[in-house]
């Protein structure tokens, strides 16, 4: 498991929806990206999904991650986030479409 940097790629379930990710903390930096850490995935804005209808909402915000943060990994007290983040989104149907992760943005510092 690769640990995310800012430079990483999620989607939503259908693919074509970016997830635009704004790091937080910038004390540690893996190929010159800062890491991202609990909860940088949380409440960021999705652009581009194609799930679009007269009933159907496209995913445009990330709900909590419901797993992917390293228990034993940390910065200044945050979780680090892994390559296997993933959660909910805003879009229809309410509590079934997802994100996840696509390319964790580096490929030198991984988690056993």
């Amino acid at each position: 498991m690769n640990i995310l940097t800012h430079g990483a790629s999620l989607v939503c379930a259908h693919e074509l929806g970016n997830v635009i990710i704004v790091p937080t903390q910038f004390l540690v930096w893996i190929e010159g990206r800062p890491a991202l850490v609990d909860n940088n995935p949380e409440g960021a804005f999705i652009i581009g999904c194609p799930n679009v209808g007269i009933t159907i909402k496209p995913c445009s915000t990330t709900l909590a991650v419901q797993i992917g943060y390293c228990d034993f990994i940390a910065i200044n007290g945050q979780r680090v986030c892994l390559d296997t983040v993933t959660g909910l989104t805003d879009g229809t149907p309410p509590g079934v479409v997802t994100y996840k992760v696509r390319s964790p943005g580096q490929d030198l510092v991984s988690v056993k």
